[in-house]
C-alpha cells in the first residue's frame, strides 16, 4: 500500500526543460545555421586554436624584427628573464578575436573570389580551375594558379582596412616593455615611448590617437597593403597546388589528411620566405611611430637580400608552418564534420512561423 504524501512537504518546483519539441527544433535551425556559413565556421574555430598554440612564436618573431638580438635564443632568455613567462603571451587575448575575425573573414572573401573567378575563367576559355584542382591525376596549371593566387590577391588586399589597426595594437602589446627600456631618451619622444608600456588594447589605440591623430591607427598600411595582397595571393597559390600534387601523388583526395597537413605547412614557408622583408619593414615602420613624434618618424626601405631585414625569418618561418599545418587541419576537418550533418527540413518546414 502507498504511504501518504506529507501535506507539510512543498512541491517540488516545476521542471524549466524546453519541450523536446522546441529543443529538436533549435537543433535543427542551428545545423542549418552552420551548413549555410560552414566556411565562416571552420576558420573561425580553427584560428582560435591555432593563434593560442603558436602566439609565443609569434611575439619572439616581432621582438627579433623590432629590436636586434644575439640569437632566438638570446630572445626569449632576454624575454623570460625580464618579463617572466607571461612576456611570451602578453597581448594575447586580443589577437585571439582580431586575428579569427580578420582571418575567418579573409577566408569568406576568399572562397567567394575563387569562386568569381573559376566562373570568369569558365566562361572566358572553357576551363574550370576548380574541376581541374578536384580531378585526380590532374596537375596545377595557368589556369588554377591564376585562379587561386588572384583570389589571394582580392582578399589580402580587402582585409587590410580591418587588420592594420589590429596588427599595430598587438605589435605595441609584445614589443612595449622593450620600447621602454631600450634607447632611453629624454624629452617628448620619451614620453610617447612610456605611454604605451603596458596597456591593453584599447588605451594602446587611444594613445596613438592621441599622438598621431585616427589614421594614426593605420601607421605602416602601405606596407601592410603590399605584405598581405603579394603574400595571400602566394600563400594560396602554394596551399591549393601543393596539396593538389600531393594528394595525387599519394592517389588520395584533394583533402585527405596528409595533403592539408603538409600543404597547410609549406604555404606558411614559401609565403614568409617571399614577402618577410615587406613585414620587417612594417614592424620597424610601425615600431619608429610608436617611439617617435609624428614629424620624426623614419621610414625604412624594403631591402631583399639584407641580412638585417630577415633577422627572425627562421622562428616565422617555424611558426607559420606550425600555425598553417594546425589550421588547415582544423578548418578541413571541421569543414567535413559539417557537411556531414543531416538537417531534417521538414521539420523545420512544419514549424516555419506564419507570415
Amino acid at each position: 500500500m502507498p504511504e501518504p504524501r506529507d501535506e507539510s512537504k512543498p512541491l517540488p518546483p516545476p521542471s524549466k526543460k524546453l519541450p523536446a519539441s522546441d529543443v529538436l527544433l533549435k537543433t535543427e535551425q542551428a545545423k542549418r545555421w552552420m551548413k549555410r556559413y560552414r566556411t565562416e565556421v571552420a576558420a573561425s574555430s580553427s584560428s582560435l586554436l591555432s593563434t593560442f598554440v603558436a602566439y609565443p612564436l609569434d611575439s619572439v618573431k616581432t621582438r627579433m624584427q623590432a629590436y636586434k638580438f644575439a640569437s632566438f635564443a638570446d630572445c626569449v632568455q632576454i624575454t623570460y628573464k625580464t618579463e617572466g613567462f607571461k612576456g611570451f603571451w602578453r597581448g594575447v587575448w586580443s589577437p585571439l578575436a582580431s586575428i579569427t575575425l580578420v582571418r575567418t573573414a579573409s577566408f569568406s572573401i576568399y572562397q567567394k573570389a575563387k569562386y568569381t573567378y573559376d566562373d570568369w575563367i569558365h566562361r572566358a576559355t572553357g576551363h574550370s580551375p576548380l574541376v581541374i584542382a578536384n580531378t585526380r591525376d590532374a596537375l596545377p596549371n595557368l589556369f588554377t594558379v591564376g585562379c587561386f593566387g588572384a583570389a589571394g590577391a582580392t582578399s589580402g588586399a580587402l582585409i587590410t582596412a580591418i587588420a592594420c589597426p589590429f596588427e599595430l595594437t598587438k605589435l605595441s602589446a609584445q614589443i612595449s616593455v622593450l620600447m621602454a627600456k631600450r634607447n632611453p631618451n629624454s624629452g617628448s619622444d620619451e614620453v610617447i615611448r612610456q605611454s604605451y608600456q603596458e596597456k591593453g588594447t584599447f588605451r594602446t589605440a587611444q594613445n596613438i590617437v592621441k599622438h598621431r591623430g585616427f589614421m594614426g591607427l593605420y601607421s605602416g598600411f602601405h606596407f601592410h597593403l603590399l605584405r598581405d595582397t603579394f603574400g595571400t595571393a602566394i600563400y594560396f597559390m602554394t596551399y591549393e597546388s601543393s596539396k593538389q600534387l600531393l594528394a595525387n601523388a599519394r592517389g588520395n583526395s584533394p583533402t585527405s589528411p596528409f595533403a592539408v597537413v603538409i600543404a597547410g605547412g609549406l604555404c606558411g614557408i614559401v609565403s614568409w620566405a617571399a614577402i618577410y622583408p615587406i613585414d620587417s619593414a612594417k614592424s620597424i615602420y610601425q615600431r619608429n611611430c610608436l617611439t617617435s613624434h609624428r614629424d620624426r618618424t623614419h621610414t625604412p626601405k624594403i631591402q631583399f637580400f639584407n641580412p638585417r631585414m630577415y633577422r627572425g625569418l627562421g622562428v616565422s618561418m617555424s611558426r607559420s608552418c606550425v600555425i598553417n599545418a594546425i589550421f588547415f587541419s582544423a578548418f578541413e576537418i571541421m569543414k567535413k564534420w559539417v557537411n556531414r550533418l543531416e538537417v531534417d527540413e521538414e521539420l523545420l518546414r512544419a514549424n516555419r512561423p506564419n507570415t
